[in-house]
Formats: C-alpha cells, structure tokens, sequence
C-alpha cells in the first residue's frame, strides 16, 4: 500500500528538527490478519508514522528486537531516539546485514511513533548514507528508494518442500505469514472480545488489562502455552525416544512430550509451559497439557487458569510439505466452552538458528 499523506487525513505529529522530520501515516504497513506477537502492539501506534534523520550512535544486533539509537537536533538541542525494529534473526532471513548498518552513518529513519510521547519509534524503513534503503519490518514498502533491501517473502511462502516425506513429522517447520497467527476462525483477527466464550470474570479481567502496562511480551521471560505456540519463528521436532522434543526458536524454548505416560505425575508443579503427554492417531500426534502455569492466554489479556487443559494436533501432509496444527483450550474458569486454534507450517528447509534473547536497557 502507498504510504497516506497529511492531506489524506492521516494522523499528524509535529516534530521541529533540523532536517525537518517528515510526518506521515502508513495505515495498512502492516499484512492483514498478522497480530502482534511482541511489545510493539502497545508501545507504538501503527495508523502513525514519524520520520527522522540523524547519526546512529549505537546498535544493538538482538532479538526479540533489535534497537538502534539515532541522535537528531531538535530546537538546536541534542535529542536521543531509541528505535525498535524486527527481531536479528528475522531481518538476517530477509536479507538485512548486521554490516549494512555502522555506527556513526547519517540515516534516515520512518516508523510507527510511540503511544506514550517518547522519543521511541518502530523503525520501519531506513536509508543508509550510500542509498540503500533497508527494509526492518514485515509489510513495509520501500519510502526512499525504487527498492528497498529487506524481502520478507521467505515468510509469504505458500507451499512447502514436498520432496522429503519420508521424514514425516520431524522436521523444522517453517513459519508462513499466510497462515493467521493462532486466532478462531470464526473471530476477526482484529480481536472482537465479545466473540469469546468468556466467563464474566474472564471478560472483566479482559477489560481492564492495560496494553502497555500488563504485557506479557514486553522483556525476555519466555511465553507460556498456548501462546508461544503462535511465535513467527521455526519449531523442530525431534524424536527422542521414547519421548518427543518441540524445540522452539524462540526463547531458545524446548517442550518435553511424554509418550511413555498418560498423564503428569503426582505433585507435579505449574510451569508456563506445563507438563505434555502424547499419542498417536494414526499419523497424527495428539498431545495433551496440563499444569500450566502461565496466567495468559494471549497477549491481548484474556486470563488463563491452572485448570486450563490443552489439546494440540499435529498432523503433518501426507508430502511433508505442511503441518497442520490445532489447539483447544478447556479452561471452566475463563471460558464457558472449549476454544479451538489454528494455524498451520511449512518444511521451508530452514534450520533452527540460536536466538539469545537481550532485553533492551
């Protein structure tokens, strides 16, 4: 989409800088049906752009996000902008270089502003000094250039590997961008509260949480389930028999499934991931979660008990070439009746890359 322009009756900011800040709204930058798996959803307001130029004076190369931070003049005073763009691991697989960007250049900056009037930005796109426009988040379309560096096709993929059935489920599976983030099928991806099946103290708890304050994802603590099972980075599975390992990208996160029991033992204590045990329906690997010990089920604040109980499918195609995935969470606390997720992956012959988690100063 083209970015929309003042006159357009996009929403305006009004930064006074020597150069001159460019204001514009970049409505749509972001892919429909993609929501937000990190802190961005209630730290920057994505209907808003701000842009800057300035010398970037520091650069941390980290996930979950990466942050530079751009000195600009304001009112010919030194100001400070500390700019968050995609995780290192996912510009690295669009083909952003640590090296394209060096400490000391003069660049360019557009973003999402910050809701809280920081001087914060989510960097969208930015223009190096030899005219390379580097393309940091999924969505964005090149501002500066004919064309920007930075493809994000790697995860608009539509069909998978289909060479390798034999490896069955095990194997790295590949995020898609076209597959929704786990969401019902029947509730718009926009988040309509009153389509859950939510108890009254789930949906008051709902209403009161603060996107910005109450944030699960806001740092480094791993997410629990079911919500780290819709991260945007590959999972593996491994047989370790006589047990399965699902080793998650992010957080550098493995979850242990049991298939030689039934059920937790005895005295087993709530974590976020809680204890997993499997079988199979035919091809098909059914695993069953207790004792979770995460208290969300998503990031928009929708509560989850210790008694939430989760159902997952994984059922590989018969090619290998996708996995479908489905998740129904019983939770008598928060829920009046089973919620059913779904989403799918791709054998993309991606490997699992480390992701070392820094939170940001």
């Amino acid at each position: 989409m083209k970015p929309v322009t003042e006159g357009e009756g996009a929403e305006v900011m009004t930064h006074t800088t020597a150069p001159v800040f460019l204001v514009l709204a970049l409505a749509g930058i972001v892919q429909p049906g993609l929501r937000a798996h990190h802190s961005f959803a209630g730290q920057f307001d994505p209907s808003a752009s701000v842009e800057i130029e300035g010398e970037l004076i520091a650069i941390r190369w980290i996930n979950p996000h990466a942050h530079l931070t751009v000195r600009t003049v304001e009112d010919g005073r030194a100001v400070e902008w500390d700019l968050e763009t995609a995780g290192a691991s996912q510009m690295v697989r669009s083909g952003v270089e640590r090296e394209f960007l060096r400490v000391g250049d003069g660049v360019r900056v557009a973003g999402w502003p910050s809701v809280r009037g920081r001087n914060e930005m989510h960097a969208t796109n930015l223009l190096t000094p030899d005219g390379r426009e580097l393309i940091l988040f999924r969505g964005a379309a090149p501002l500066f250039a004919e064309r920007g560096t930075g493809s994000y096709d790697y995860a608009r993929r539509s069909e998978g590997d289909a060479s390798r059935p034999e490896l069955g489920l095990f194997r790295v599976w590949s995020f898609t961008a076209l597959s929704p983030f786990l969401v019902p099928e029947d509730i718009d991806a926009n988040f309509d509260l009153e389509r859950y099946p939510l108890t009254d103290a789930a949906r008051a708890s709902a209403a009161a949480f603060d996107s910005v304050r109450d944030n699960p994802t806001l740092n480094c603590t791993p997410k629990g389930m079911p919500m780290i099972m819709e991260n945007p980075y590959p999972i593996e599975i491994v047989d370790v028999s006589p047990n399965i390992e699902i080793r998650i990208e992010e957080y550098d996160l493995v979850r242990t499934v049991f298939m030689d029991r039934d059920r937790a033992p005895e005295g087993t204590e709530a974590t976020p991931l809680g204890f997993s045990v499997g079988r199979w329906d035919g091809d098909t690997l059914v695993v069953t979660t207790t004792g979770v010990g995460w208290p969300w089920f998503d990031q928009r604040g929708i509560p989850q008990s210790e008694q939430s109980v989760l159902v997952e499918q994984f059922t590989p195609a018969a090619d290998g070439s996708r996995l479908d995935y489905t998740v129904t969470v019983t939770d008598p606390v928060n829920f009046t009746e089973p919620v059913t997720l779904d989403r799918y992956w791709l054998d993309l012959g991606e490997t699992i890359m480390p992701y070392a988690c820094e939170e940001a100063a």
